[in-house]
């Protein structure tokens, strides 16, 4: 056995002997697909607790700390801590009541323990995430990608290189796995991530087909980047004149720049 699956197991051991505790749901890697588990993975969990009980398994991990010491843990939100075990399993987790699982977005997940007169389909998916944006379609992707580079590309000309890269390396990227995800739906179907669509790009998409060492070639290399997912953009979609023209503009006064 994995062991991070082993110290999801001696945890549940540990819980059924408390009475506020209901069930123990792994995610993600530790979920409904922990044949995904290796080496780099953290261990994500959802304790669920009777009412009223939540508070005290996020403010104490003296019951986190029964199979093993925690050497840092910190609170990272109102019903969840980040904790690293001393050694080194990485863990972050939440504390629900069954009602609060119940308006919960979650998916993959898989019942570790749960009480034996606990509610039924407590691991069942909840509702679906929410869209960032009411626009989901390749027109809106694709205005979202040339703007965020037209964006980026004027702050680079200003010398703002951070907040630059992050126009045109982070924010037209997920513009750009959007569209993939829309027009290679059976690409983009391997083991996606709804919540993070950076997750496992790299194994849905071959370099030939999402260029990423181009798109992101870091801080340094906005100009050269921001032309490259121009490019791909105008290989595959139709590029309004317009805000192509508007772009290729400022790469080229970016060249003369340097």
């Amino acid at each position: 056995m994995h062991p991070m699956l082993r110290r999801l197991d001696d945890l549940a051991a540990h819980l059924a002997t408390r009475p506020d505790t209901l069930a123990l749901l792994g995610l993600g890697s530790a979920g409904a697909e922990h044949d995904r588990l290796d080496a780099h993975s953290d261990l994500d969990f959802f304790l669920v607790v009777a009412d009223g009980a939540v508070a005290g398994y996020v403010d104490s991990v003296d019951w986190l700390a029964a199979p093993c010491p925690v050497a840092y843990s910190f609170r990272n939100e109102r019903n969840g801590r980040k904790a690293l075990y001393a050694d080194g399993i990485f863990v972050e987790y939440a504390v629900f009541t069954v009602d609060e699982l119940a308006r919960l977005p979650f998916t993959g997940a898989r019942v570790v323990w749960q009480r034996a007169d606990a509610p039924a389909g407590l691991a069942e998916c909840g509702p679906p995430p929410r869209p960032a944006t009411p626009y989901d379609t390749v027109e809106f992707h694709l205005g979202e990608a040339l703007t965020n580079l037209y964006v980026g590309l004027h702050r680079e000309l200003r010398g703002e290189r951070l907040t630059a890269s992050r126009f045109i390396q982070s924010y037209a990227v997920d513009r750009v796995l959007a569209l993939l995800r829309l027009t290679a739906p059976e690409a983009a179907a391997h083991r996606r991530d709804p919540f993070d669509p950076s997750r496992r790009v790299e194994r849905a998409y071959p370099p030939e087909v999402l260029p990423l060492v181009e798109m992101v070639p870091g801080y340094r290399h906005n100009r050269a980047a921001a032309r490259v997912t121009l490019d791909w953009l105008a290989a595959r979609f139709p590029v309004d004149p317009v805000i192509g023209d508007a772009i290729r503009a400022l790469l080229a006064s970016a060249a003369h720049s340097r």
